[in-house]
């Protein structure tokens, strides 16, 4: 269906495209060009999994509000733990990083703003799963598109630290 600005739309639950990268997954419920300066995703999270690991954004301010689970989050130096109902803001030019904390799927809402940094989800998906495995490669330079910088070495503390599930095979 072609979605047009007077006419009522309703965004089922099962609506939307939807990507999967590996723990965290992405429904597109708001694109950039619907948005007008802001997309909408929602992220479900496998249980005690790491969905991105420190990164800071050049461009974007990020807002998640969880819908469903413990959602652990760092943003600088500080770690909290938000749970359904809370709303977390995670500055451009901050490091962040989030996670599930628990051990039943969590699920959360991501506001995006300016609007077009959710592209890079959809872009990302087949470099991250493809047949041999994450095109490190294209990954690299599909962030730096972006003006995505992504800590990989924090992965390790953070899934130690917050006794998630081993990333990787």
């Amino acid at each position: 269906m072609q979605a047009t600005r007077d006419k009522l739309q309703v965004l089922g639950p099962d609506d939307g495209k939807q990507v999967q990268i590996g723990a965290m997954g992405v429904r597109f419920m708001i694109d950039p060009e619907r948005g007008e300066g802001f997309s909408l995703v929602e992220h479900p999270i496998a249980p005690r999994s790491l969905a991105a690991p420190m990164h800071t954004h050049k461009h974007e301010d990020e807002y998640s509000y969880v819908l469903e689970g413990a959602v652990g989050v760092q943003v600088g130096d500080e770690v909290s733990i938000a749970k359904p109902g809370d709303l977390v803001f995670k500055p451009r030019g901050v490091p962040h990083a989030f996670w599930n904390a628990g051990d039943v799927p969590a699920r959360l809402l991501e506001i995006i703003s300016p609007a077009p940094f959710s592209n890079y989800f959809a872009e990302l998906e087949p470099l991250f799963n493809g047949a041999t495995g994450p095109d490190f490669a294209a990954i690299a330079a599909l962030q730096e598109r972006y003006g995505l910088t992504m800590d990989f070495d924090s992965i390790g503390m953070l899934v130690e630290r917050e006794g998630l599930a081993p990333v990787g095979p």
